[in-house]
């Protein structure tokens, strides 16, 4: 994890940025003389403002900031007033899980608005808010978003200087058949399984279980996805209790290490949420442990009553995601699959259209998007290749597909550099074997039709391709590479096994 690759040093600036904006929140909070509680909670904001507002560009990063306390604050003053209605109030909490989850739709903004909702349900849980106490915690809650938007566009403002990152996504289905549509009923039923689990085990904490479900829904497609984030859950809390008991118990509550405590555990939130799921979780357990820590209610006994309410929360999201409209890991993965191969005979074709004399568009940015969905292929396909998958064909199967992709990946980034040359030329062989991969990726995407290749004007006057035998090297390379994908992506489990 922490040799992992950091480009740029992202998310070290990231991670960084985190602790100073919560640290200032924190800061504000008890200069303004807030009691404990909404402190912790004003924390809780910021934390929640620097992770999950995701848009592309700062201006719009600031208005979904921006809208951030319009949408938290009535949860959390109704969350407060039903604190001693359990039954209304566990209505209210499922209809906002359901509701933060069919957000996703609306992209980014919708996610991080959605998330926050929760949170603010979920804060008000977790430190017992009543409503005489809300003019505190909504105070709070404004330093904290005041906090995290000064440090994110004023202080710390690195995205300024950076080109918004491109977006792939896939066509979206209506009704039932979009996915963001069925994981809010799968959340809604996952949530509800654990609160009532949840209760079982703790009228006081069942909000835990909760929570657990909710987050395994976050940034995944399918159920094997879910079903993999679910066990990295336990994993962390598990290990992250362990650190707890070693060090956030010893120090019961002690105001200066504790806080230390908490800041390298928001550090190593942010610096490792990208790379490693069960690193994060680790983190956010021992953070959790240390802020009850300073609400004085910390022992053993709490720490074991976590990770049974994260088991029961993970229970719960797994019985969602096999019984409740499954979204299969098969046709998920397929899709981004067809995506990539899209990528690829999209970036030959515009690369045949340079070629032949053609102004062209930018296919370094194309290699780009490329790489960008085969990073959602991986995602995707992470279900299949973990070493616990008991299905050994349909994994041998994905590793093949993977390392093929990577290779035409590889293949098209070696062309872009080659073909893009704007003194290049027109030349038969690089035109003609252009045509073979296009048919290549044709006969993957859509066997049996017919390949109708776009025509082509060519400039009489070009010259012949500066380093023809170096982009005919890549081509074939390429066009080898999508023959062998045949087999695997048309091959069924059994075959391949027995092959």
């Amino acid at each position: 994890m922490f040799i992992a690759p950091d480009p740029g040093l992202a998310r070290l600036r990231t991670a960084s940025r985190a602790v100073l904006g919560i640290t200032l929140a924190v800061g504000s909070a008890l200069l303004a003389g807030l009691p404990m509680p909404a402190v912790a909670g004003g924390g809780l904001a910021a934390l929640l403002a620097l992770f999950v507002v995701g848009d592309a560009r700062v201006g719009q990063q600031a208005v979904t900031t921006a809208l951030m306390p319009v949408v938290g604050l009535p949860v959390l003053a109704v969350a407060a007033c039903l604190h001693t209605v359990p039954y209304a109030r566990d209505a209210v909490f499922l209809a906002v899980v359901f509701a933060g989850v069919y957000a996703r739709r609306w992209g980014p903004r919708g996610h991080a608005l959605g998330v926050f909702a929760f949170m603010m349900f979920f804060i008000s849980q977790f430190l017992h808010a009543v409503p005489s106490a809300l003019p505190e915690l909504c105070g709070a809650v404004g330093l904290g978003l005041g906090s995290a938007a000064l440090v994110r566009f004023g202080l710390w403002c690195y995205e300024r200087r950076a080109a918004p990152p491109a977006v792939v996504a896939l066509p979206q289905a209506r009704g039932l058949r979009r996915i963001t549509t069925r994981q809010a009923f799968q959340a809604a039923a996952a949530s509800g399984c654990a609160l009532a689990l949840g209760q079982a085990l703790s009228e006081d904490r069942w909000y835990w279980a909760v929570g657990t479900a909710w987050w395994i829904f976050v940034n995944t497609a399918h159920r094997g996805e879910t079903l993999v984030r679910g066990f990295r859950r336990v994993l962390g809390t598990v290990t992250g209790i362990a650190a707890g008991l070693a060090l956030a118990l010893p120090l019961h509550g002690a105001g200066a290490p504790t806080a230390l405590l908490v800041g390298i555990c928001v550090f190593g939130i942010f610096y490792t949420a990208p790379v490693s799921y069960s690193w994060m979780m680790f983190f956010v357990t021992v953070m959790a442990g240390s802020l009850y820590g300073l609400l004085g209610i910390l022992h053993p006994g709490l720490l074991w009553l976590r990770l049974e309410e994260t088991a029961v929360g993970a229970l719960g999201a797994a019985l969602a995601v096999v019984v409740v409209l499954p979204i299969s890991t098969h046709s998920a993965t397929d899709a981004w699959i067809q995506r990539a191969l899209h990528g690829v005979r999209d970036f030959t074709t515009q690369a045949a259209h340079h070629l032949a004399g053609g102004p062209g568009e930018d296919l370094a940015q194309r290699a780009k998007e490329l790489d960008l969905v085969l990073g959602r292929v991986r995602t995707t396909v992470a279900p299949l290749v973990h070493p616990f998958s008991p299905l050994r064909a349909r994994r041998a199967r994905a590793r093949q597909v993977l390392a093929l992709l990577d290779e035409c990946a590889d293949r098209v980034h070696g062309l872009a550099a080659v073909v893009a040359d704007p003194d290049a030329g027109h030349d038969e062989r690089l035109l003609a074997a252009c045509r073979r991969v296009e048919e290549a990726v044709h006969r993957l995407v859509a066997p049996g039709a017919p390949h109708v290749p776009a025509e082509l004007t060519v400039v009489a006057e070009a010259a012949e391709h500066p380093h023809a035998e170096h982009a005919l090297a890549h081509l074939h390379a390429l066009e080898g590479a999508l023959t062998e994908l045949v087999a695997p992506l048309r091959a069924t489990p059994r075959a391949l096994l027995a092959a």
